[in-house]
């Protein structure tokens, strides 16, 4: 039998079989990770095939072939990755401008994971209803500069139900990723939307100014027929995983398309004579947010700005 996965907390798997009953499952044998280091062999979002076996539960026997995948740094394991979710039609990044505020590097980052496998992102500024008027000026600069590299910008605020139907709307029909750092509101937006679910929210410290684990693990919640959300555990740090330095400037939508005008044709756009992306840069086309961000990520490390 096939199904897919909707929830992982380790060794058990709780699975959606194509008869529509659900099953709680483990796998069989050690499963190959495709070359990639990682942690966890499945994810949320994973087709699978399965057997039941005689104690009620199934036995997993085969992951089958991945449309895509989102990957963050292990939080446990160096150098390797952790799979937050497979087989996804778009992801939502909710983030925030205070309480705590979200990095453009971390957005950065996120960005060209997705991009990597053409993943759609839908940009969720939360917490609209905290912010003073330095808060909405950023804000709204931050939104002129990521609309031309995003699907979607949403100004919400989860608490109030500001603009939580026009997200809810972006949702029909899709199987969405949602991600963010700890205390952005990602469960507070789901209840928003899906009151029935009654996800735990946790509060933001007033020392750190971060919030607090509510998701320990993923699970993915259906909606409506077709409409599935993953919800994910908040995310610290994004790694880019299984990616060159020569192609992180590829998932840069307006470094992609200087492709070719550089003098030399391995140009990494940091010191070299000729180049089109540090042209572009110093003429205004590209941001310097965008091309800073892109510097710490050849040198791996993140960036506050």
């Amino acid at each position: 039998m096939k199904g897919i996965v909707t929830k992982s907390t380790g060794s058990w798997y709780d699975l959606l079989g194509e008869d529509r009953q659900m099953y709680q499952g483990r796998l069989r044998g050690k499963f190959k990770t495709h070359e990639l280091k990682v942690t966890n062999p499945i994810s949320v979002g994973d087709n699978v095939e399965f057997e039941l076996v005689g104690d009620g539960t199934v036995s997993i026997t085969s992951i089958l072939p991945r449309q895509n995948y989102i990957l963050r740094k292990s939080p446990h394991k160096t150098a390797h990755a952790h799979l937050l979710a497979a087989n996804i039609d778009q992801a939502v990044l909710v983030v925030t401008i205070a309480r705590p505020r979200t990095s453009t590097g971390f957005i950065d980052r996120f960005l060209i994971s997705a991009e990597a496998f053409r993943i759609p992102v839908i940009l969720v500024f939360n917490k609209t209803d905290l912010l003073n008027d330095d808060d909405l000026e950023l804000r709204d600069a931050l939104t002129l500069l990521y609309q031309p590299v995003c699907e979607e910008i949403v100004h919400c605020s989860a608490l109030t139900g500001e603009n939580t139907d026009q997200l809810q709307n972006l949702l029909h029909g899709k199987k969405t990723l949602l991600s963010g750092h700890s205390g952005v509101g990602k469960s507070t937006v789901i209840n928003r939307i899906a009151p029935d679910l009654d996800l735990r929210t946790g509060e933001i410290s007033n020392f750190s100014e971060k919030g607090t684990h509510t998701t320990t693990f993923a699970q993915m919640f259906e909606l409506a027929n077709d409409t599935f959300i993953i919800d994910t555990p908040g995310i610290k740090e994004l790694g880019l995983i299984d990616m060159e330095k020569e192609e992180i400037a590829h998932y840069f939508p307006e470094m992609r398309a200087l492709l070719g005008n550089c003098r030399f044709h391995n140009c990494l756009h940091v010191n070299e004579p000729g180049c089109a992306v540090k042209s572009s840069v110093n003429d205004g086309t590209i941001h310097e947010s965008r091309y800073y961000n892109y510097l710490g990520m050849l040198e791996e490390k993140d960036t506050h700005r």
